[in-house]
C-alpha cells in the first residue's frame, strides 16, 4: 500500500494528495500532528530527516518534498499527464508552480511564522502582515503571468495539471489567512474549476 505521511493543513501535503488523486492512486494517509510534534520524533525523522511533511511511501522506498513526488508520479504514472508536452509551455507551467513552491510558501511555512513569533517577538499582527504581504506578492505577478493562457479552462488547457496542483492549496491558505484575492480574477477562476472537480474536494483538509 502506498503511504502517504502528512499534516492535513499543510499546503505541500495537499498539492500531494490532490496529485495522486488526479493520477488515479489508491493511498492511504497517515497523520503526522504537527500539534503534537510528531514530525519531530524519531520515527518520523527516520523517514524524513528534515522532520517535514509530505512524505510519500512508494515502491518500496520514500520520497520527500512535494514537488520531488510529483515528479515520480509523473514519470512512474504518466497518465494523466500533469505536465504539458510542448518544452516552452512546460516550462512556463513549472516557472509558475514554483513561484508557489519555492518562493511564496516557504517564507509562509508554519516554522518560520512560529520563528517570527518566538525568536523575534512579533505578535499575531505582525506575523499577519508578513504571511499576507507574501502571498500578495506571488499572486500578483502570477495573474500576470497567467493573462497569457487566458483562453484556456484551466492555465494551459481543459483539465488541470501541476499548476492548480500548487495553485488550490497556496489560496485555500491565504483565504485563512483573511487575504483579498480579488485583485486576482483569473486565479480565482481556475481555482474554482479546480475546486469543482472530486480529485481536489476529496484532497481539501476538512475545515475548523
Amino acid at each position: 500500500m502506498i503511504t502517504l505521511f502528512h499534516f492535513p493543513r499543510s499546503s505541500a501535503s495537499y498539492r500531494v494528495r490532490i496529485a495522486l488523486n488526479l493520477k488515479g492512486v489508491t493511498y492511504q494517509c497517515k497523520l503526522i500532528d504537527f500539534r503534537k510534534n510528531e514530525q519531530r520524533s524519531d520515527e518520523f525523522l527516520a523517514r524524513n530527516p528534515q522532520g517535514l511533511v509530505p512524505a510519500l511511501e512508494i515502491d518500496g522506498r520514500t520520497i520527500s518534498q512535494s514537488l520531488a513526488i510529483i515528479d515520480y508520479l509523473e514519470i512512474t504514472r504518466p497518465l494523466p499527464a500533469l505536465l504539458p508536452e510542448d518544452p516552452w509551455t512546460r516550462s512556463r507551467v513549472l516557472s509558475m508552480a514554483m513561484v508557489i513552491a519555492c518562493d511564496i510558501h516557504p517564507l509562509n511555512n508554519l516554522r518560520v511564522l512560529e520563528y517570527l513569533r518566538t525568536t523575534h517577538g512579533a505578535e499575531d499582527a505582525v506575523v499577519t502582515d508578513w504571511y499576507a504581504h507574501w502571498i500578495r506578492t506571488g499572486l500578483a505577478a502570477l495573474e500576470r503571468l497567467a493573462a497569457d493562457f487566458a483562453e484556456s479552462p484551466f492555465l494551459t488547457g481543459t483539465s488541470p495539471g501541476l499548476f492548480e496542483v500548487c495553485l488550490v492549496p497556496q489560496l485555500s491558505n491565504a483565504r485563512r489567512y483573511a487575504v483579498n484575492l480579488s485583485p486576482y480574477p483569473r486565479l480565482l477562476e481556475i481555482d474554482a474549476r479546480a475546486n469543482a472537480l472530486e480529485s481536489f474536494a476529496r484532497a481539501a483538509p476538512n475545515p475548523g
